[in-house]
């Protein structure tokens, strides 16, 4: 169903069911601009614009007053062509915002699969954003910011432009990360510190006792041990030959970035 007042460039591809039954919902006073792909089941509600390039997959509900595929706010960015992929089965709640890429990073943002963004989250330029995370009210990305999977920003919380968080990790409300979040961690503060294994929220996706008890155990290394990054790394090599759930940790610290959270 599209509302009368909504407004569709001719070359915007929205899904068959748009035009001819009810699998694409578009409300009223919708703006969809040329060079936007939208999936079938999607519903974008009243007084959302949508720009292009952009491609959104399928069952994606955006709510109402959204800015999806705008150029972005670096001030670099010369209405290049760049682009913003948004994957199937995200919740985008009012006045969130999400901008294209840059050619200066990979020309793209990228959001996965089964994503909740609370109300007014930004997604900035160049961000690459994974499966089954939660953005709660007035989370802030930078740009060129890698999320992981299943990971949790609570309100007000903010991360620095290049910033990494690791899959499964816990960020608290009104943190301000300046420093990547390894895989597993809880963070929170301003600047933020590490707080711990994330143990009940890997209890509640399947991990065992026995995993999450490792998973302290390597942060143990890392953190309460007085090892550099290389020395923590040399031990959870170690580790990870016997426990593969040591393994993301190990990857993560691995890459170059701007250092973790202490």
């Amino acid at each position: 169903m599209i509302d009368p007042s909504a407004k569709i460039d001719p070359t915007a591809k929205v899904a068959a069911g748009a035009v001819i039954g009810p699998e694409v919902v578009i409300k009223e006073h919708v703006i969809i601009e040329d060079g936007v792909s939208l999936g079938a089941g999607c519903v974008v509600e009243p007084f959302c614009v949508l720009r292009g390039p952009t491609t959104i997959g399928q069952r994606n509900h955006i709510y109402q007053f959204c800015s999806i595929g705008e150029g972005c706010q670096d001030l670099k960015y010369n209405n290049e062509p760049t682009r913003l992929e948004i994957g199937d089965d995200n919740v985008i709640r009012e006045h969130c915002t999400m901008h294209r890429g840059t050619v200066q990073g990979n020309g793209v943002t990228k959001v996965g699969n089964h994503n909740l963004f609370m109300v007014n989250v930004h997604v900035a330029h160049d961000c690459v954003i994974g499966d089954n995370c939660i953005f709660a009210n007035n989370a802030t990305l930078a740009g060129h910011v890698v999320i992981g999977d299943y990971v949790i920003f609570g309100g007000l919380s903010a991360i620095h432009q290049f910033g990494r968080v690791g899959s499964h990790a816990f960020i608290a409300g009104m943190a301000a990360l300046n420093m990547d979040v390894p895989p597993y961690v809880m963070a929170a503060g301003h600047y933020a510190k590490a707080h711990g294994i994330n143990r009940v929220g890997l209890l509640r996706r399947g991990f065992s006792e026995a995993q999450v008890n490792t998973l302290r155990r390597a942060y143990m290394v890392i953190y309460h041990q007085h090892n550099t990054i290389e020395q923590a790394v040399e031990k959870l090599e170690v580790m990870a030959k016997e426990e593969s759930v040591v393994q993301p940790l190990l990857d993560f610290l691995k890459q170059s970035g701007r250092g973790i959270v202490r």
